[in-house]
C-alpha cells in the first residue's frame, strides 16, 4: 500500500519532468531553425530561383594560397555550364536566368585621402558579388561587373569614419597604394555573432577585380561562387567536381546545409574540420557560416538528447495503454459482448419458434 502510494506521488514529478525535457529539446529544434537562416550569403539559390519550378543549388569553391586561378578559368567553367544546360535541354533560349556567378580574392593595402590614412583589408569582386553578399548600403551604390569605370571602391563604415569622418562620400577620391580611386558608396558589415566574429581584419573595402590586377599582377581568384540548376539529385555539385579546377582546394554546396542530414555530416567529422591540411584561407562568410554549422549541429544534438527520456516515457506509456487497453477487452468488453451475441441469437431463435408455432394452429 506504501509503495502503491509513493508512486502515485512521484508520477507527477515524472510528468513535469518529461514535459520539461520535450520543451527543451523544442526550443532547441528553434534555435537551430533560427541560426540556420541568419546568413544572407547562405540563400542565393532561394533568392535565384524565385518562382521557378526547377530547383537550383549554391556552390562555392575555395583554392588554396598556392592554387589561386584567373578569369581564363572562370569563363571556361562558364561555357561548361552553358553547354551542360544545352545538353540537358534546360530553358535554352532563356541561358541568363539559369546560372549567376560571382568571384573573390583578397589583400592589403595602404589607403589615405588629404583627412586620414590607414591599412585597409581589400577586396576585390567579380560577377555578381553583391547578390551573394547583400551588404547593406548605408549610402551610394555597389559595384557590378558592367561598370565601364573600373576605378570605383566601396567602403565599409569603419575606414569611412577614418578616412572623412563621415559616411556620404559618393565621389570622394581615395588613394590606394598611391593610385587614385573614386569612392562609390559606404557599406555596413553584417552584424550577425557569426561573421562578427569571423571578420577579424578590421577597416576594409571592396574594389573590381579586374582594378586590383593592377594593382597587384600576381593576384589571383581564391573564391568562385555559382548559383546553377540542379534538376536531379546532386547535379550541381558533381558537375562542378568533374569540372571545374579545384585543385587540392574544397566545393561546398552551401543551400541546405544546416539541414537534418548535412548537420549529421558535420557530427561525423567532429575534430577533424579543424585540421586544415590544403593550405586555405577561407573567407569570413565561410567562416561565419562553418561557426553556425557547428552551432547547429550541438543543438541538434541537445535536441536529440533532451528528446530521448519524454520520447521512451511516451512509447511506454502507449504500451501500457494498449496492454491495458488488451486486458479491459478480454476481461470486460468481450465477455459482454459474447453475452450479447448469444442473447440476440437466443431471442431470435425464441422468435423464429414462436412464429413457427402460431403457423402450426
Amino acid at each position: 500500500m506504501r509503495a502503491a502510494r509513493q508512486r502515485k506521488l512521484k508520477r507527477p514529478w515524472l510528468l513535469w519532468l518529461n514535459l520539461g525535457l520535450a520543451l527543451a529539446s523544442a526550443a532547441c529544434l528553434l534555435a537551430l531553425l533560427l541560426l540556420a537562416g541568419r546568413l544572407d550569403t547562405q540563400k542565393e539559390a532561394e533568392r535565384w530561383k524565385g518562382e521557378s519550378e526547377l530547383e537550383f543549388r549554391q556552390l562555392s569553391c575555395f583554392l588554396p594560397i598556392d592554387e589561386k586561378l584567373g578569369l581564363s578559368d572562370v569563363f571556361a567553367f562558364r561555357y561548361a555550364i552553358l553547354d551542360k544546360i544545352h545538353e540537358a535541354s534546360l530553358d535554352v533560349d532563356n541561358d541568363g536566368t539559369l546560372f549567376v556567378d560571382a568571384w573573390s580574392t583578397s589583400g592589403k593595402a595602404a589607403v589615405s585621402t588629404h583627412l586620414g590614412k590607414g591599412d585597409a583589408r581589400i577586396t576585390a569582386v567579380g560577377g555578381a558579388f553583391f547578390q551573394f553578399h547583400p551588404l547593406r548600403l548605408i549610402s551610394g551604390s555597389y559595384i557590378a561587373e558592367g561598370d565601364l569605370m573600373q576605378d570605383r571602391v566601396l567602403l565599409d563604415e569603419e575606414l569611412a569614419w577614418l578616412l572623412y569622418g563621415g559616411a556620404n562620400l559618393s565621389g570622394m577620391e581615395v588613394r590606394i597604394n598611391g593610385k587614385p580611386f573614386q569612392v562609390v558608396g559606404v557599406i555596413e558589415r553584417e552584424q550577425d555573432f557569426a561573421s562578427r566574429r569571423a571578420y577579424t581584419d578590421g577597416m576594409g573595402l571592396y574594389m573590381s577585380y579586374d582594378a586590383y590586377k593592377e594593382l597587384e599582377e600576381d593576384a589571383g581568384i581564391s573564391c568562385y561562387e555559382v548559383v546553377m540548376p540542379n534538376p536531379v539529385r546532386n547535379f550541381a555539385i558533381n558537375f562542378a567536381r568533374e569540372k571545374f579546377p579545384i585543385g587540392n582546394g574544397v566545393i561546398v554546396e552551401n543551400t541546405n546545409r544546416f539541414r537534418f542530414g548535412k548537420l549529421l555530416d558535420v557530427m561525423t567529422q567532429f575534430g577533424k574540420r579543424t585540421m586544415q591540411n590544403r593550405g586555405i584561407l577561407y573567407p569570413y562568410w565561410e567562416n561565419a557560416a562553418r561557426c553556425i554549422e557547428d552551432w547547429c549541429t550541438l543543438l541538434m544534438l541537445l535536441s536529440i538528447l533532451l528528446a530521448v527520456t519524454p520520447a521512451v516515457s511516451l512509447v511506454r506509456l502507449i504500451q501500457r495503454t494498449l496492454k491495458r487497453g488488451k486486458e479491459k477487452l478480454a476481461d470486460d468488453l468481450l465477455p459482454e459482448w459474447k453475452d450479447s451475441v448469444e442473447e440476440s441469437i437466443r431471442v431470435r431463435q425464441r422468435r423464429r419458434w414462436e412464429k413457427r408455432h402460431a403457423t402450426q394452429k
